[in-house]
């Protein structure tokens, strides 16, 4: 195995930081680092709109961004406003369906970035490293249904 770069180095702190992978070990850290980007965002820009191909997931380093569906009048409503440590756009990656909302940087942003081609090749090089992100990938997801059903039944109550 190669040394890894600085820029590795920066994307396995940033992935051992933001929570979302716990289960993973050092070396599993070191290893999905090669797999992953980083950009840069500025405040108001959109980073995907609702109904495009998802073709990446994101995991906010830094800064807000916001989650955002059209209504009925075609105007943008935000949803949920996301910080620091979580993913979003996970779920057109990993199911192959187009985007379920609009995501804005609410802030500038630092955005460690996931490719559903960069993940397809982990799978094949790395498979159990994959399988641990996948993972918790999906209890994050899991996370989030119980909370919105919880949210749909306190608003029927």
């Amino acid at each position: 195995m190669s040394e890894p770069t600085l820029l590795n180095k920066e994307i396995r702190d940033w992935l051992m930081d933001c929570g979302l992978f716990d289960q993973l070990l050092p070396a599993d850290f070191v290893a999905a680092s090669g797999y992953f980007s980083i950009s840069t965002i500025a405040e108001g820009e959109e980073i995907f709109h609702e109904g495009d191909a998802g073709s990446f997931m994101c995991i906010i380093h830094t800064g807000q961004v916001a989650v955002q569906k059209t209504n009925s009048e075609g105007q943008p409503v935000t949803m949920a406003t996301l910080r620091s440590g979580r993913a979003f756009g996970e779920m057109a990656v990993l199911d192959g369906e187009r985007r379920s909302a609009s995501c804005v940087a609410a802030s500038n942003c630092q955005l460690l970035n996931l490719g559903k081609d960069s993940l397809e090749k982990m799978l094949n090089e790395a498979p159990k490293i994959a399988a641990k992100i996948i993972r918790a990938l999906a209890v994050s997801l899991s996370k989030r249904l119980r909370m919105a059903d919880g949210q749909l039944l306190s608003q029927q109550i």
